[in-house]
């Protein structure tokens, strides 16, 4: 990160690299190639005896391979210190100096901290995560492995995944799934439900009838919105007077006095009108006003007609 002569500042994931293992990192001076010959001869020979011609599929065949290649033919090689031996016949011998390595791996999972916006879904690597639906609009915090991909909110996992290297996938948790749809069930239930009762008053009664006799209310809910929308309020109201004077508060009773209304009255069966899914159109409750007042005036205009 910074050098100032033989000062030199490390990155700290570097530090705790060489912490855990057990290393010193000593970097080279600026400019000066000859100083890490034996290193780059390394790469070189890593490039050319084992990445050449090799077709790669995923990082755990990758792995596989790479394993068996330094055990075999890396090991077999002559070591360059010391040409009548084998990399692993030198190994062998200078085994009991090294220092033993630590029982458990280095933690080098990549974390960073992402902001999740409106919707369930956080963007990490040019593909999206999902999250649960209460953790929107929140910064969390994603600690990804070769293989897995980890959300923290603070110190609770509230989501895990298969990591992708594709480009703009989106891997969702099925429970996510289910909640969202859960709740946005239940949310379309409660706004249904203001809007029948602010339409018709008398609902409310249906809905404590039907609660009393263990009747399913979101199904209710959805079959009286409907019936609000094809009759209008106030045939809705009359129709459900009638129902709960016989105390029969079933929608399908509902239905049968309004469609017996409509017999009476001679009038052709409503035709559905579909309305877009926007909850401002879908929810806006008009109130009719009473028609009476155009009567009477036609009337008073019929009364000042000159003509016989």
């Amino acid at each position: 990160l910074e050098r100032q002569g033989d000062a030199v500042r490390f990155h700290p994931t570097i530090v705790a690299l060489a912490g855990h293992y057990r290393f010193e990192p000593r970097p080279t001076a600026p400019a000066r190639g000859n100083e890490k010959g034996r290193v780059e001869r390394a790469i070189r020979y890593v490039r050319s005896a084992f990445f050449a011609g090799r077709r790669v599929h995923d990082l755990d065949q990758l792995n596989a391979e790479a394993l068996a290649w330094c055990q075999g033919p890396a090991a077999e090689r002559r070591c360059p210190a010391d040409a009548t031996l084998s990399v692993r016949e030198a190994f062998e011998q200078e085994r009991e100096r090294l220092v033993a390595l630590p029982g458990d791996a280095f933690a080098s999972a990549e974390r960073v901290e992402v902001a999740v916006g409106k919707t369930p879904y956080l963007r990490f690597d040019l593909n999206d995560y999902s999250v649960p639906h209460d953790r929107v609009r929140r910064t969390l915090a994603v600690v990804a492995s070769l293989d897995t991909v980890r959300v923290f909110d603070h110190h609770e996992l509230v989501a895990s995944h298969r990591r992708s290297f594709s480009r703009g996938e989106t891997l969702e948790d099925p429970e996510h799934v289910r909640a969202l749809a859960a709740l946005k069930r239940n949310a379309r239930q409660s706004r249904g439900l203001s809007r029948l009762v602010q339409a018709v008053p008398e609902t409310r009664e249906l809905m404590r009838r039907l609660a009393e006799r263990g009747k399913n209310l979101g199904s209710a809910t959805a079959a009286l919105v409907a019936l609000l929308d094809l009759y209008g309020p106030q045939e809705l109201a009359l129709a459900a007077r009638e129902a709960l004077a016989q105390d029969s508060p079933h929608p399908q009773s509902i239905r049968l006095i309004l469609d017996r209304r409509a017999r009476e009255r001679r009038v052709p069966p409503p035709v559905p009108v579909h309305l877009p899914d926007d909850p401002k159109i879908r929810d806006l409750a008009v109130t009719p006003h009473d028609l009476a007042g155009y009567d009477r005036l036609r009337q008073e205009t019929d009364d000042d007609d000159p003509r016989p």
